[in-house]
């Protein structure tokens, strides 16, 4: 009905234009609101409040005008204008009731726009470094990236979803570094492993392969590379100290026994992220590989600032006028040693990103990433591309909880719980619903304990249950529901407050739908289930389904039946399954 109200607005002020009341080239955007005050009407409209002042009518007159040349539509009892500029519209109390047809005719394409916008949309999220297995904290850009995705599909958008990997520069060196080390006390010798390298058991299954394979075709004596450090106040430096040691180990191995080291850390952290994934059911349309960020790309770039007077040499290293557009300092794009840094690959790949053509590019970042955002969004202004078409969102890592007590993570020192442990522990269920309870933007306390739990104090548990216990009732309707008899059934019958409540809850979900789109919130839609399942308990705490009255049996198994279509298909937006027995 949402839609449909629109449609009417669109409508009226297109006649008023006709009439050369309103301007011809008006752009006006019909957008309207369920009303949270049912005194005022189902769903309203502050159109009249957003265009006076471009056209030069005070709004309530313009209100007045537009609610005039409204079209009619028997769904709409009344029409009326209030405060300031609003148009109020009020339903007739079973004109919802035909949303139950529309809901099992359209069963789980019901929500989704049935149109393309023809807006292409690339998503990238999670995008962790290769450097270790995946822990909870991705796990929730995982899950509110793959969600976000899932609603921009349905409101009718062309979805790419792209994992960036980073397996170049500093941090693979230390995996490599890292495994290598470990490699070496597997060969006997004993060293002192840094405190900066990755501390893991990963590191330890990945340098036994290794040493499986090769045997010690990669040994290099202990006492060379701890000669090499002595002296070198590797306590007091743990960053610095984890270079020399990288440069000691590409001084030791050949270029082919380094990279042979490095490709096996890689390939086999990327097999176990990806794989991980795939079962948290979290899938990708391509993996961009930092790798094919060839040099003469990244000086592609480096050419171009430089070209529009964007760089500068200070020290040695080259930099990027950023405070020129409103970053908060400069930053280097080529270090004092040649190499490029990772800001400069981040420019080549971003900039890839917008010549591939898209309408509108999203990027999900950890938190920890706010600093880059501007200087990003910099960059792209340099380059001269529309910063505007690029969104950058930033998710808060959740904090974990278990039994009262905080959990410690740091991927580096291993100290972490691993994604997959995650789904084992809480199911995939529980653990795509629980990151998605709330904005990106707020920190998540993820319990374990609750989230394990089989009660309606768990809300994921709850929502399901609903799915379910409907699927129970179907199961016992003799004979069997059919869809096709259902629409014969005489919903004038659905009187009573629980019944009108639970439809009117009904025929808000492709209204919750594209609100989660257009705000990129997950949780709009899972609130939406949250109280549409609370709604449905209500109804059948208060009233029996399989009743004598072959009429309100009837009725009301078309009320169930519609409402485990639209749990069906919120949850599946969620990648959260819809069971038909708990």
């Amino acid at each position: 009905m949402q839609a449909q109200i629109s449609k009417l607005l669109a409508a009226a002020v297109s006649r008023l234009q006709d009439m050369g009341d309103l301007p011809a080239d008006l752009d006006a955007d019909t957008r309207v609101q369920r009303t949270k005050d049912e005194s005022h009407g189902d769903f309203t409209t502050n159109l009249a409040l957003r265009l006076s002042s471009s056209v030069g009518i005070p709004a309530s007159i313009l209100a007045g005008k537009i609610a005039e040349h409204i079209p009619e539509c028997p769904g709409i009892a009344k029409i009326e204008t209030a405060g300031p500029g609003f148009i109020n519209f009020y339903m007739h109390d079973l004109t919802e009731a035909g949303i139950l047809d529309q809901i099992i005719d359209g069963k789980e394409h019901f929500g989704c726009n049935p149109e393309s916008t023809g807006k292409k949309v690339l998503i990238e999220f999670v995008s962790a470094n290769p450097t270790g297995p995946l822990h909870i904290g991705h796990g929730r850009g995982a899950a509110y990236g793959a969600t976000i995705a899932n609603l921009l599909e349905a409101a009718g958008h062309e979805v790419q979803r792209e994992y960036y990997v980073n397996d170049t520069g500093r941090q693979a060196d230390i995996l490599t570094v890292s495994v290598w080390l470990r490699y070496l006390e597997l060969c006997g010798q004993i060293l002192d492993f840094p405190a900066s390298a990755y501390q893991g058991d990963y590191i330890w299954d990945i340098a036994a392969a290794i040493h499986r394979e090769h045997a010690e075709s990669f040994l290099h004596p202990a006492e060379a590379w701890i000669r090499a450090h002595e002296n070198d106040g590797k306590q007091n430096d743990a960053e610095a100290y984890v270079d020399r040691v990288i440069e000691r180990a590409k001084s030791l191995l050949t270029q082919g026994e380094y990279e042979t080291l490095r490709t096996c850390a890689l390939d086999t952290i990327s097999r176990d992220i990806r794989d991980d994934l795939e079962r948290f059911a979290v899938t990708f349309d391509r993996w961009y590989s930092e790798l094919s960020l060839t040099h003469d790309k990244v000086q592609a770039v480096l050419d171009t600032l430089a070209a529009r007077g964007h760089t500068y040499r200070k020290d040695g290293a080259l930099w990027f006028r950023s405070t020129a557009f409103d970053d908060a300092k400069d930053r280097v794009l080529v270090r004092e040693n040649g190499q490029p840094t990772y800001f400069a690959s981040d420019i080549a790949y971003h900039l890839d990103k917008y010549e591939r053509g898209y309408d509108r590019l999203i990027n999900i970042w950890g938190a920890d990433h706010h600093g880059y955002v501007p200087r990003m969004l910099a960059a792209m202004q340099a380059l001269g591309k529309d910063p505007g078409r690029l969104n950058i969102l930033l998710v808060q890592f959740a904090n974990l909880f278990e039994g009262g007590e905080k959990l410690a993570m740091s991927t580096r020192s291993g100290e972490f719980l691993p994604l997959r442990q995650l789904r084992k522990q809480v199911g995939k269920d529980a653990a795509r619903f629980f990151y998605v309870m709330r904005k990106c933007e707020q920190h998540l306390d993820f319990d374990l304990d609750l989230a394990a739990s089989q009660t309606q104090d768990n809300p994921v548990y709850y929502v399901q249950y609903a799915h379910a216990r409907i699927c129970g009732i179907l199961r016992q309707a003799d004979p069997p529901v059919q869809d096709e008899e259902l629409a014969t059934s005489e919903t004038s019958l659905l009187v009573q407050e629980q019944e009108k409540n639970l439809i009117k809850h009904l025929a808000q979900f492709p209204e919750s739908v594209q609100a989660g789109a257009e705000q990129l919130a997950p949780h709009v839609v899972v609130s939406y289930l949250r109280n549409l399942a609370n709604s449905f308990h209500s109804f059948y705490n208060a009233h029996q389904v399989l009743v004598s009255d072959q009429a309100l049996r009837s009725a009301r198994l078309k009320l169930a039946r519609a409402t485990q279509i639209v749990l069906g298909n919120g949850l599946a937006l969620l990648d959260v399954s819809a069971p038909e027995r708990m």
